[in-house]
């Protein structure tokens, strides 16, 4: 019998609608048949009549209450977990107002604005024997699966350069106004977070976690930001992470790898949005190359390119079953976890991602990037 999970959703935007969209999928489609999905609660921070609205439009099965405080939806008795879907800014008070309450939690990326944030949760999580997992969907993609074991198995050599851009054409003055969260420091806004965190999952996912846990070693950073001069936030970063070890086998000649993480808001990493300008992700070893198209968030297919004279090359196409964004294999990680009794998830560790949030930190650093006290504060409750 298929275990069922019960979903508490906290905010009613667009990554909240795609996000439920995919739980309202039968995970029949994806071949997942020991784990189900209910949505069983809905809250807006604005008003009861929003989060009312959210469940028509999406057509979620009754029951489903609709709360008009986040308050309400963490003290309801009926919920599993909770899908934490505000601004970076919330994430750390929202979460903590969720573990507080006794809730297990999903908490989109960047898990926090800053890793101190992200420690107190965790730390919190664990002191309460609750789970907690940070968002990024990219990772549970089969793609991602497939390309983490060739690079395991060998299949390029040792790898030792990751590229990675995420990066979108816009007319940012004409295209945000100063209040939307791309660009409004009041929500972390920014390329860094909202974006640069996908470069950052990519740079990481194959130099990082590939290796065996005990010889994970975190990189130094190099990074250079560009503000954006209406708002002070970034608009364009580059990253350069040198880590102390290769993957897979962590030597024995050269022990090291690069990753050059990029992100902007003003130039495209695929400006016709037709792949015209290549893979946006490059992953280099001495034997080859894998090469991932599509947006780096969503890739759509990979290419193996080994050495001349060491094989053919060879293309892999994915699709997302039932027409989804690729969102429920996240959730279908968090039902087996909770399902297991795990209080986390070996693909998204507390621990990576704390490591990833001190790269940002450092970036920020270096760049001479602040946010506003009281987003950047560990204190809670603290009302924003």
């Amino acid at each position: 019998m298929a275990h069922l999970i019960k979903w508490g959703i906290m905010a009613t935007g667009g990554i909240a609608k795609t996000f439920v969209r995919d739980l309202l999928k039968d995970p029949k489609t994806r071949d997942a048949t020991d784990i189900t999905h209910q949505v069983v609660a809905v809250s807006s921070s604005s008003s009861k009549e929003r989060a009312d609205q959210f469940i028509t439009e999406l057509d979620i099965p009754s029951p489903c209450t609709a709360y008009g405080s986040y308050e309400e939806l963490v003290a309801d008795a009926n919920i599993d977990v909770v899908y934490i879907a505000t601004p970076h800014s919330h994430h750390y008070q929202n979460a903590m107002l969720a573990l507080e309450a006794g809730k297990h939690v999903l908490c989109e990326k960047a898990f926090t604005v800053n890793a101190a944030q992200t420690k107190i949760l965790a730390e919190t999580a664990r002191k309460k024997n609750l789970f907690l997992m940070e968002a990024v969907w990219t990772r549970y993609f089969p793609l991602s699966i497939q390309v983490r074991d060739l690079i395991k198995q060998g299949a390029i050599g040792e790898v030792y350069r990751v590229i990675a851009d995420t990066s979108f054409s816009n007319d940012p003055e004409n295209t945000f106004g100063l209040e939307n969260r791309m660009v409004n420091l009041d929500l972390a806004g920014g390329c860094l977070l909202d974006l640069g965190i996908y470069s950052l999952t990519w740079i990481f996912q194959t130099l990082y976690h590939t290796l065996p846990k005990d010889q994970r070693k975190p990189p130094t950073v190099t990074s250079q930001i560009t503000p954006y001069h209406l708002t002070g936030s970034d608009e364009a970063t580059t990253m350069l992470l040198s880590f102390p070890t290769s993957t897979p086998s962590n030597g024995p000649n050269v022990k090291y790898s690069q990753g050059v993480a990029m992100t902007s808001m003003r130039v495209g990493n695929d400006p016709d949005e037709k792949g015209t300008a290549g893979p946006p992700i490059r992953i280099q070893g001495d034997k080859g190359e894998i090469q991932v198209f599509g947006f780096p968030f969503q890739p759509t297919r990979y290419r193996v390119i080994p050495n001349k004279g060491l094989g053919e090359v060879r293309d892999v196409e994915f699709e997302f079953p039932a027409q989804g964004r690729g969102m429920y294999w996240e959730a279908d990680e968090v039902a087996r976890c909770l399902r297991d009794g795990k209080l986390e998830s070996e693909t998204m560790s507390l621990e990576e991602s704390i490591v990833i949030m001190e790269v940002m930190d450092e970036v920020r650093r270096q760049g001479g990037l602040v946010y506003p006290d009281s987003i950047e504060s560990t204190e809670y409750p603290l009302k924003l």
